[in-house]
């Protein structure tokens, strides 16, 4: 569920026309809804409601500072995957309690500063890693709480880029080695395990991959029990897809997920930790842009619009499909034609949609690129020297634009010559 609707003609966030933003802010510009952001994460949260848990939203999704401390203000943890991010969580003041850090790379500065804010657990991706934070963490004085993540080879069958539960992907410690490594990981200095994690992938809309990979955490929490290790909780990672299709790919819903989890894990007595991203944030935004021209050619219709790869890669990334819509509401009679939305950024990858049946819309009209709130804005930089695009928090009948577009000048500005260049007169 959303809070994008039309009212007397005209696409809201909320209650606030998306046309008077465009107005007042100008195009391209993303928008969020406070009441969808709020929502998807309250009813994820209830879902797990009857057990100890912690939901950690993965902030790689959308990390500005805004959507962070509304979500974190309902009582969201957070799953960092870089300095950086723990850098954000920290300028928000979310204690370290309430922080798992994922990643493959993590730096010897990143582990410093981690450890330096009590992070709750590190979810430990190699063994190198793991020998590495023992290393930090004695030369910290420190113990560092750890999850080793465990790759139980199981196919999510998602889009090859996000699918990262095989053997073959870089994530994690083989099934078949995590009995040894939970061993060498319990034996070390510095080190204090506490879980077990799993994450294996995203845009995953059906339980049974979830299904197939917590069964053999749940076999492997056993076994380790059993050689006298023990598990305080199992991180089962995020991945739930959202219908950017709309009603032909809807994921189930966060009850049944819940509900399957109890089924498969219930029985060890340990707390969740879930690290949702995309589920929350996913249906809480739009890229909104506006029609440059409409260029006809050899049977060919190109929406021109000032919307470029730079401000959301994903169509190009990972041919992902995202709904099209006019601002301004259509005539329930209108013809549909066959078009290709695209950018001004100089490559042929430059689109948003492709042979996408769509109203009338002509130089000036607006378009509002749906469920782009997840992996749209914190993918976006400045190819061909392009402002970044501002940020848009909604709450009811307000706005307030919560990252301001950094314009050429701006990004000009960060350049530096060489000492030995000199500007010409």
């Amino acid at each position: 569920m959303d809070f994008f609707d039309y009212k007397d003609g005209v696409l809201h966030a909320e209650d606030v026309s998306l046309a008077r933003i465009a107005d007042e802010v100008g195009t391209p510009f993303y928008a969020y809804s406070a009441a969808t952001l709020t929502r998807h994460f309250q009813v994820f949260d209830a879902a797990f409601s009857k057990w100890p848990h912690l939901v950690c939203y993965a902030m790689k999704a959308n990390s500005n500072q805004a959507v962070l401390k509304l979500l974190t203000d309902l009582g969201a943890g957070l799953d960092i995957v870089s300095g950086g991010e723990l850098a954000r969580a920290k300028a928000l003041e979310v204690p370290g309690g309430r922080i798992v850090f994922s990643g493959v790379g993590k730096t010897d500065e990143e582990m410093r500063a981690a450890l330096d804010h009590g992070i709750r657990c590190f979810n430990v991706e190699s063994v190198p890693e793991l020998h590495r934070l023992s290393e930090v963490a004695q030369e910290m004085g420190k113990t560092a709480p750890v999850s080793i993540r465990v790759n139980p080879d199981v196919d999510a069958g998602t889009h090859e880029k996000i699918n990262t539960g095989r053997k073959a992907d870089k994530f994690g410690i083989s099934y078949a080695r995590a009995r040894q490594v939970y061993a060498e990981a319990a034996a070390l200095p510095g080190i204090a395990v506490r879980g077990v994690d799993m994450h294996i992938g995203s845009q995953i809309t059906t339980l049974a991959p979830f299904e197939a990979a917590f069964g053999r955490m749940a076999a492997l929490v056993e076994d380790l029990r059993k050689a006298g290790i023990a598990i305080r909780h199992v991180d089962l990672g995020g991945g739930l897809g959202v219908p950017y299709h709309g009603d032909n790919d809807i994921p189930p819903p966060p009850e049944e997920y819940a509900a399957m989890v109890e089924r498969v894990l219930g029985s060890l007595d340990v707390e969740y930790v879930i690290e949702p991203g995309r589920l929350i944030a996913g249906n809480a935004g739009v890229l909104v842009g506006r029609v440059i021209y409409v260029k006809r050619e050899e049977g060919h219709t190109f929406i021109i619009t000032d919307l470029g790869m730079n401000d959301l890669i994903r169509p190009t990334l990972y041919e992902a499909f995202h709904h099209i819509r006019p601002v301004k509401e259509p005539a329930p009679d209108a013809p549909l034609a066959q078009a290709d939305v695209v950018g001004p950024v100089c490559e042929t990858g430059d689109y948003m949609a492709r042979a996408r049946m769509l109203p009338p819309l002509a130089r000036g009209d607006l378009v509002a690129v749906m469920t782009a709130g997840a992996y749209g804005a914190v993918q976006s930089g400045t190819y061909n020297t392009r402002p970044l695009v501002p940020e848009v928090l909604v709450r009811g009948g307000d706005f307030a634009v919560v990252r301001p577009r950094l314009d050429a000048e701006q990004i000009v500005a960060l350049d530096k010559l060489a000492p030995w260049q000199v500007r010409n007169p």
